[in-house]
């Protein structure tokens, strides 16, 4: 979850594409376009702290609840990951209020 957050921050839209699942509602097989939709998102956001709230560790699914202040925002979330081929992929995830 911290790489994904950082990898948003500095903007690496190649990171979050290589570290999304292929269920997650976002993935597309068209790159150069979701790379655009990162890189306008990151450019036009400011990212001011992350704060892991709780993880749930697993072999294979895990879940981690984080609160990040995303240009002056405050976002909670329960991210779920999937374990494929040695590496986390972020599936979905659950925004509170």
């Amino acid at each position: 979850m911290r790489s994904r957050y950082s990898a948003y921050a500095l903007g690496y839209s190649g990171y979050i594409i290589k570290t999304t699942h292929m269920d997650n509602p976002d993935y597309t097989t068209d790159i150069d376009e979701w790379s655009r939709s990162i890189d306008i998102f990151t450019n036009q956001s400011s990212f001011d702290g992350l704060e892991i709230v709780e993880w749930i560790d697993g072999d294979v699914e895990s879940f981690v609840s984080f609160r990040a202040i995303i240009s002056g925002t405050i976002m909670i979330e329960r991210s779920r990951f999937l374990k494929e081929n040695g590496r986390w992929l972020y599936v979905d995830g659950v925004i509170h209020s």
